[in-house]
């Protein structure tokens, strides 16, 4: 990302100021503190923000009207659709969206349709998975009627690779070569929390 820096112009108006820092496209990475201007780290570069999910860490809306806010519950539809989400440290309230590969899919299920594996690491019949495909690093996008059964599944549209998430999002039709990586969930407090640590390989195969 690129930065301004705006050192000691000493007098300048404001207006002028702002004008310089819209022109180059990074009003938002700037403060003004009456002398001058500053680069202010954006969110994608707080400490933090690119490090993985951690054992604490709050589930919160990535997109939407309710965007940064925390998942409850109660937010999440019996049956789907998913809802895509980050991380957000407990502690520093970061949000590690400075990778995609942070973002997951969030959705709740009837905890009598997951197997034994998702089971440990749902809440409430919660799951959540990376929102990366394991095949070429695509996102994972749909919902939708699976190929191969009856179920709803998660769909990439990239090359068509689908996961059951009731079966640890275990690759049931298309190229992937692996499931999606599992984020162990808990509820804390009405909200929804990560338990542990992504279980699996998280991100696309690698080339070569």
């Amino acid at each position: 990302m690129n930065k301004i820096y705006l050192a000691a112009i000493t007098g300048a108006p404001l207006m002028a100021v702002a004008g310089i820092a819209n022109a180059r496209g990074n009003w938002n990475n700037l403060w003004i503190d009456g002398h001058g201007c500053q680069p202010v780290l954006g969110e994608e570069d707080q400490p933090g923000s690119d490090e993985r999910p951690q054992k604490a860490d709050v589930l919160v809306f990535s997109e939407g009207e309710h965007a940064g806010e925390v998942i409850k519950p109660q937010d999440l539809k019996l049956g789907g659709p998913p809802v895509q989400a980050w991380p957000r440290d407990s502690k520093t309230s970061v949000v590690r969206k400075g990778s995609r590969l942070n973002e997951v899919l969030v959705i709740r299920l009837d905890p009598a349709e997951l197997d034994d594996e998702t089971r440990a690491y749902a809440a409430e019949g919660i799951v959540a998975y990376s929102a990366i495909c394991s095949h070429a690093g695509c996102p994972v996008t749909g919902w939708l009627k699976g190929d191969a059964g009856d179920n709803d599944v998660f769909k990439c549209f990239c090359h068509n690779s689908e996961f059951d998430p009731r079966h640890s999002a275990q690759v049931v039709f298309g190229p992937a070569p692996r499931r999606l990586a599992a984020l162990p969930l808990t509820t804390a407090g009405g909200s929804l929390t990560v338990a542990a640590t992504f279980v699996g390989k998280v991100g696309g195969q690698q080339a070569g």
